[in-house]
């Protein structure tokens, strides 16, 4: 059992923002991963399956049961990797908090060196992508849809999301379809001049409504959407959007795919909001 105190924990509950059931901006796999390698503990492990087995029950969970020594390389990796896992830089209180709870169990604030792209797309594999976008701008007008399309297979190959292309069901096309963290998305793709309104939304939702409770939806227009259409749109839907301008921001950033759609996930389930931009989720 690790030597936390009481009020140490409420303090690191505080500064993770643990209240609302998640740690910093830890996705479920970024938090395995951190776990796995900076801490040497299999967080998802059944034993850390406390209350409704959110990765802030986990936490505490891990809190319960760590050494001394695992809390002191939690802690040092926070410290590192902060910037990674969270919105901003870390504030001075966080640091002052964890390099106290360091100090008083005989720690440094370094921990061994960890892979600071741990959360990063491959750089060549990222410039090709964009390589590749470039050419569907560059395109023919009768040539841009299907090669947009062709892209964003590309795009989930190269984030091993199990892609499907385009396939046809009776009475409606369907643009593709990948799976992240075990869910399925399906995909609608519009390459045109002008924003995507809310016709085309409502069209999309419909498709969803006629599948399985658990489908999700990603709307990928490179355009945008009107400011008009996605306030008729409405709120509560089950798919997130995605414009041009995010695709391009997230691969020159080398952002995890994942990482942006559980950013824009939790969004819309906080707001009910199904686009905000990639600038806004990560650059504020």
């Amino acid at each position: 059992m690790s030597g936390l105190t009481h009020l140490e924990k409420q303090k690191l509950e505080r500064e993770l923002g643990m209240s609302s059931g998640y740690v910093l901006e830890f996705s479920n796999r970024t938090f395995d991963e951190f776990f796995h390698e900076v801490v040497g503990v299999e967080i998802f492990d059944p034993q850390f399956n406390c209350g409704s087995g959110s990765k802030a029950n986990r936490m505490r969970a891990f809190w319960q049961k760590a050494t001394d020594a695992q809390l002191r390389a939690l802690l040092s990796g926070l410290l590192e990797g902060w910037s990674l896992y969270a919105s901003g830089p870390i504030p001075d209180s966080s640091r002052t908090l964890m390099r106290e709870i360091l100090a008083r169990f005989g720690g440094s604030v370094t921990v061994p060196q960890q892979k600071e792209n741990l959360n990063l797309l491959d750089s060549a594999v990222s410039q090709k992508l964009i390589s590749r976008l470039l050419e569907v701008s560059a395109a023919n007008a009768q040539q841009r849809g299907y090669e947009f399309e062709r892209f964003l297979r590309e795009l989930f190959d190269a984030y091993h999301l199990s892609a499907r292309t385009s396939f046809r069901l009776t009475g409606e096309q369907i643009d593709g379809s990948f799976v992240l963290h075990n869910e399925t998305y399906l995909l609608e793709a519009k390459w045109q001049n002008a924003p995507t309104g809310a016709v085309d939304l409502h069209t999309f939702e419909g498709k969803l409504g006629q599948k399985a409770n658990w489908s999700r939806g990603l709307f990928v227009s490179n355009s945008g959407f009107t400011p008009d259409g996605l306030e008729a749109f409405g709120r509560g839907k089950r798919m997130v959007c995605m414009d041009g301008f995010d695709l391009s921001e997230m691969l020159r950033l080398r952002r995890h795919f994942g990482d942006v759609m559980d950013a824009k996930v939790r969004r819309a389930a906080e707001t009910g909001s199904p686009f905000v931009s990639v600038r806004d989720l990560f650059l504020q």
